[in-house]
């Protein structure tokens, strides 16, 4: 099943690195059997806990998904063992030289060995025209490491040198603009005003246009003329950039440090406020795997449990696993 499986998976990684969703591949790299996982085996797993592929069955799966958000937390590749509480450790779910150690008492009793790497996804730098400036642009964004997008109406890849994408036409929806895309429009005064009102429909962090101050103020009074309200429009900056440049490459540079600037100093202030909520996990005191709360099928009180044999058990023998749970 493995090829089949890791053709979806990586479809599925480029799918969200090219929409700048944070993910980690999962990959299965040793086993002893009896498993259910073969050597390969791949997954992809996004900040929400969301999964695509296969590594394992029940008794990995959620102890897999649950270290994968805590790679994507740190940023830190680990290999996750998964073997049977019949072997004994000293480093039981301990982060040592990138290796985190979990113990399982299901009834396969064969071991697992996952390599988690997280991908942090890149912001992104959408360019709106076909101008030196927005050229330069594009060509500058990856060396900062931006993931950028080409936009204009009816745009060849000849029109964006190094861009990541290119978009032909206005409908801003094939740029896929979040919360962490900085826009600039650099139109030269073609399309200006159509250019900004379809990045005011977006959820762009940064929105940023290349023109004088005359022209800002035209285009800005165009807008207010088509429904605009002002608390919209404060947010367009011009000059883009911190500098009054005359050559497009000093502009583009001048623009894209002022973005790297603002996008810094937001992620400082905000990036507690801004994770993604994740499944709450609980861990089964019997066997010690994780059990995603809100699907689990077994539960005593407020104990949680991978199955209905550790369920027994613990019901059987409370105090004995008391501490665990």
């Amino acid at each position: 099943m493995g090829t089949v499986v890791s053709d979806e998976v990586l479809a599925e990684f480029a799918r969200l690195r090219a929409a700048g969703v944070r993910c980690c591949i999962a990959t299965v790299v040793r086993v002893a059997a009896p498993t259910s996982a073969k050597p390969g085996d791949k997954a992809v797993i996004t900040a929400d806990g969301t999964m695509v592929g296969w590594i394992g069955g029940s008794c990995s799966e959620p102890s897999i998904r649950r270290e994968a958000q805590l790679a994507l937390q740190d940023g830190t590749p680990r290999v996750v063992r998964i073997k049977p509480d019949t072997e004994k450790t000293d480093d039981l779910g301990a982060l040592s030289d990138g290796e985190v150690v979990l113990q399982m008492s299901c009834p396969s009793g064969g071991t697992l060995e996952i390599f988690l790497e997280p991908y942090v996804a890149r912001p992104q730098l959408v360019v709106i025209g076909r101008s030196p400036t927005a050229r330069s642009l594009t060509r500058l964004a990856g060396i900062v490491g931006y993931r950028s997008c080409g936009v204009h109406p009816g745009a060849g890849l000849d029109d964006f040198p190094g861009a990541d994408s290119i978009v032909a036409n206005l409908d801003l929806a094939g740029a896929g603009i979040g919360s962490d895309s900085w826009v600039v429009v650099a139109t030269m005064g073609h399309y200006d005003v159509e250019a900004l009102e379809a990045v005011l429909r977006t959820e762009a962090a940064y929105v940023g246009l290349v023109a004088s101050r005359r022209r800002r103020n035209a285009v800005v009074q165009a807008l207010r003329k088509r429904g605009w309200p002002g608390d919209a429009l404060s947010g367009i900056v011009n000059p883009a950039g911190r500098t009054l440049a005359d050559a497009a490459e000093e502009i583009a540079l001048s623009v894209l440090a002022d973005i790297v600037d603002r996008r810094n100093r937001r992620h400082k202030r905000m990036a507690p406020a801004t994770e993604p909520s994740v499944p709450a996990f609980a861990t089964d005191p019997v066997c010690g795997m994780a059990v995603e709360i809100a699907g689990a099928l077994f539960q005593s009180g407020d104990v949680y449990f991978c199955g209905a044999s550790c369920r027994e058990a613990y019901e059987r023998e409370p105090d004995r696993y008391h501490v665990l749970a």
